[in-house]
């Protein structure tokens, strides 16, 4: 029989460009007197800036300015960064740890670093919970019954995040066995959770559908987040808001033929990470950022994008321009927090969130977004709440919760002013045009990273 030779195809081959070409990771601290500019050079590939976007936000670093270049082979961006208390970047680790998460820097023991809000930010063991994913239609005191459903179940939620949006909801959450505290993987106990997570989400007949899936090991939960309330075409609810009003954000595209980008304009109430949701929404629609100049104004932000499709085409039909604007609207909507904050804070243990959700429950309240996290032996949840019509709370139902669950251990952290219409002038556009920032900034970046001059 004759031998057949099969081509050798080098498994490390994918990584071979980027061992070759590591990225360039600078922290400079002495251009700019109110803020760090960390800036990035490297060979160029889809998902690139997600990456380097994700990093920074994961560290809860604030993104003022960001001036990004990537159309061709080699990838330069430089970012205006503070922490959450408007310092710039002078921790080592965290400088440590930003080259290390980017490629730049290999070795070192800086695995995890705290951020400046307390968080702690690192390399999990692959296998620590289980991670089940649900999506469905949002209704009053449902995370009360997931929580209870995952209770009676003998499950330990140890985190979890929740987004709503357009009457749809998703929700992260990560559990583990209440006998062992290791994940959970007996077929039969994960079929019975699905079973009954799938018959709560179902309880108000969802006519378009509910998901829910496990996933074990390591997820990035926000990025995660997207792609669920993407998937579940979110933006595709129903539109109760005229454009402009309420903060809502203001999203034009129009094609520059002569350079062959779409260009993507958006203008909305700024707030952390907003750079982050724009991205993430961008590269999982399989768009490619280009050139991008991104700035904050007061209370303001203006991104400009200038993207083409992976395939090399711009935005060309009326179709995909307006389906682009809705996804990037969704993606901005999705974190925006409706209601009262309320953090609680008290020693974990089993069942601690059925508890706290029907007490919220009980007293007419609606969970819009959650967070829920375990540090050490102590539970750090952060809620927001409406009540059951999506109306400001009354203040004294939140007093008596206080007064029943601890004023030490659930407080009240903000409650939502009256929203401003976000200014429809974009009279100020000129000043911050792409076209003008890439000509005085952009090209003052060097191979070295060459000062750039505010």
């Amino acid at each position: 029989m004759e031998s057949v030779c099969w081509p050798y195809f080098d498994p490390d081959f994918e990584s071979l460009n980027q061992r070759i070409h590591p990225p360039m990771v600078c922290i400079d601290n002495d251009t700019c007197e109110d803020c760090s500019l960390v800036k990035v050079e490297s060979a160029n590939r889809h998902g690139i800036l997600l990456e380097v976007v994700q990093v920074l936000t994961d560290l809860d670093l604030i993104i003022s300015k960001a001036y990004i270049s990537s159309d061709g082979r080699w990838f330069m961006d430089v970012f205006h960064v503070t922490d959450q208390l408007g310092n710039k970047l002078t921790d080592q680790r965290i400088i440590d740890y930003i080259q290390q998460a980017l490629g730049a820097k290999q070795g070192g023991s800086t695995t995890e670093v705290k951020t400046c809000l307390g968080r702690t930010v690192g390399v999990q063991s692959i296998g620590e919970h289980t991670a089940i994913e649900l999506t469905g239609t949002d209704r009053p005191g449902l995370l009360s019954e997931i929580s209870a459903v995952l209770t009676n179940l003998k499950c330990n939620v140890v985190a979890a995040e929740v987004w709503t949006h357009n009457m749809r909801v998703a929700c992260v959450v990560y559990v583990t066995d209440e006998s062992t505290s290791r994940p959970i993987e007996e077929p039969e106990q994960l079929a019975a959770i699905k079973e009954q997570l799938s018959n709560v989400l179902k309880g108000n007949d969802d006519r378009r559908g509910v998901k829910t899936d496990f996933s074990m090991g390591l997820t990035h939960t926000e990025r995660r987040l997207h792609q669920m309330m993407f998937a579940d075409r979110d933006y595709e609810g129903p539109d109760t808001r005229s454009l402009g009003e309420n903060g809502r954000p203001i999203i034009k595209i129009e094609n520059c033929n002569e350079k062959g980008y779409s260009v993507v304009t958006v203008h909305c109430k700024d707030r952390p990470k907003l750079l982050f949701d724009t991205v993430c929404t961008l590269t999982d629609m399989q768009y490619v950022v280009l050139h991008a100049t991104i700035t904050s104004s007061g209370t303001y932000a203006l991104q400009e994008y200038y993207i083409r499709h992976m395939d090399g085409c711009t935005l060309d039909t009326e179709g995909e321009k307006q389906r682009v604007i809705k996804c990037l609207e969704a993606a901005i909507e999705r974190r925006v927090s409706e209601g009262v904050r309320l953090e609680l804070c008290t020693s974990d243990r089993v069942g601690l969130l059925s508890d706290i959700t029907r007490i919220f429950r009980e007293n007419g309240l609606s969970v819009t977004r959650a967070d829920v996290t375990t540090r050490a032996d102590k539970a750090v949840n952060v809620f927001y709440v409406t009540d059951t019509s999506g109306n400001p709370v009354d203040m004294k139902i939140v007093e008596a919760m206080r007064r029943e669950i601890g004023h030490t251990i659930l407080q009240v952290k903000s409650i939502p002013s009256s929203p401003r219409p976000c200014p429809t002038d974009t009279g100020d556009k000129a000043k911050f045009s792409f076209g003008s920032l890439l000509k005085s900034q952009l090209e003052r970046l060097s191979y070295n990273f060459g000062l750039i001059k505010s």
